[in-house]
């Protein structure tokens, strides 16, 4: 092993040594080596873990005599929308995209070096940050929570079980929620400090028309014809939609279309997928109405409308934002600044979609080391992802400060 895991609770944990460890751990087709490092590094230092029955590793450090669940007991707080007795909950997951890409320790012209491999950046970079700052701090008022989920690459059920719970009757066991008043979420944002993201809908658009012989076309109705009133009706679906103050306008984007079983047949059916990117306030059910609604009124009478979303065990990842002036955001800015210099801490958006969302409303905040892309092109997700090891230190340090301001 790479990482020095002697047993004693009062080691100090050294986030490059356990990234250097993690890396090489395959988890793009099961989480469970992953897992079991995380938990024994925990066990290492002296935190007794548990995974909860969505496959979560979670453990909690409480105040003495503190609640641990956000209850003020009416005691005031020191700003507007801050929390007395706060229970801050840290975030990311440890499953990772295939293929898994080989560990690789590196060091460039400029004398920076890097850890390269899957995951690197995304998550096992910011899931090192997270447990910096969890280890660290001893909480003196409410609680802190790290958990840690294992398919956000995939279905998020462990998310959704942390935001909504299971009862009894669940197949795979009853799962008790978070109950988390602030949310600091790991994710590649290069120790920005991000508040807000895009939601990711999918859906299909089916038109139903009826057919006929293609030399008698006004005996049927043309589902492809009808196409074309459709693809207006989603151009103009966001004419009069204000933009989002940080996350500009939504998209929605024909991304495939079917029609026709005959080429001398008038088509009886036809349908168009569509990929939309949401701001808030717009939901999943709010947009599939809207939509509907919209097509609905732009084709004709006799053309059938119905929009689907496409099926999904858990909700869908949806837009969020989090107040710029919380104190969750201030509190991350200025322990990434204090960390790494003024260049970090920028309060900005968050390029992709992320489980974040399904924490907001609760004020959330997407932080830690690395890149989605840099200049030389995709990093997460590819071939080349990797992270620096300087702000791996920097982003570690930044959620120890973080941490220390909110609970310590």
């Amino acid at each position: 092993m790479t990482g020095e895991r002697g047993g004693d609770a009062a080691t100090e944990f050294d986030p490059v040594a356990f990234l250097a460890e993690a890396v090489p751990v395959a988890s793009h087709e099961s989480p469970d080596a992953m897992r079991t490092l995380l938990v024994d590094t925990l066990a290492d230092h002296g935190v007794e873990a548990r995974v909860d029955a969505a496959g979560t590793v979670r453990a909690t450090r409480r105040a003495d005599g503190g609640t641990g669940a956000g209850e003020t007991d009416g005691d005031s707080a020191d700003s507007p929308g801050e929390v007395a007795d706060p229970h801050l909950v840290l975030n990311t997951h440890i499953d990772t995209v295939p293929p898994h890409v080989a560990f690789e320790r590196t060091v460039d012209a400029e004398g920076n070096e890097a850890i390269r491999g899957r995951g690197a950046c995304d998550a096992k970079g910011p899931l090192t940050a997270l447990l910096a700052g969890f280890l660290a701090v001893e909480p003196a008022r409410g609680a802190v929570t790290l958990a840690v989920t294992a398919d956000e690459e995939t279905a998020s059920t462990g998310a959704d079980a942390l935001v909504r719970g299971r009862d009894a009757d669940h197949p795979d066991g009853p799962v008790d929620p978070v109950d988390g008043d602030l949310y600091l979420v790991g994710e590649p944002t290069d120790c920005d400090v991000c508040v807000a993201a895009r939601g990711r809908f999918e859906g299909t658009l089916t038109l139903a028309g009826a057919a006929a012989h293609a030399a008698e076309p006004a005996s049927g109705v043309n589902a492809v014809a009808a196409l074309e009133d459709a693809l207006a009706a989603v151009r103009g679906f966001d004419d009069d939609r204000a933009a989002h103050p940080m996350l500009g306008a939504p998209t929605l984007v024909p991304t495939g279309a079917t029609g026709g079983e005959a080429t001398n047949q008038v088509p009886a059916a036809a349908t168009l997928t569509l990929d939309r990117r949401s701001v808030p306030p717009e939901t999943a059910e709010g947009y599939r109405e809207a939509l509907a609604a919209a097509v609905r009124e732009a084709v004709a009478d006799e053309v059938g409308v119905s929009f689907d979303l496409a099926d999904r065990s858990t909700p869908f990842l949806e837009a969020f934002d989090t107040d710029p002036d919380h104190p969750l955001v201030s509190a991350t800015r200025d322990a990434a600044r204090a960390a790494g210099g003024d260049a970090d801490g920028e309060v900005r958006p968050f390029g992709a979609a992320t489980e974040a969302s399904y924490f907001s409303p609760a004020p959330t905040v997407v932080f830690g080391p690395g890149h989605l892309a840099d200049d030389a092109g995709a990093v997460a997700h590819s071939e080349r992802e990797y992270v620096r090891v300087d702000r791996v230190r920097d982003a570690a340090e930044a959620v120890r400060r973080a941490v220390e301001t909110l609970v310590g």
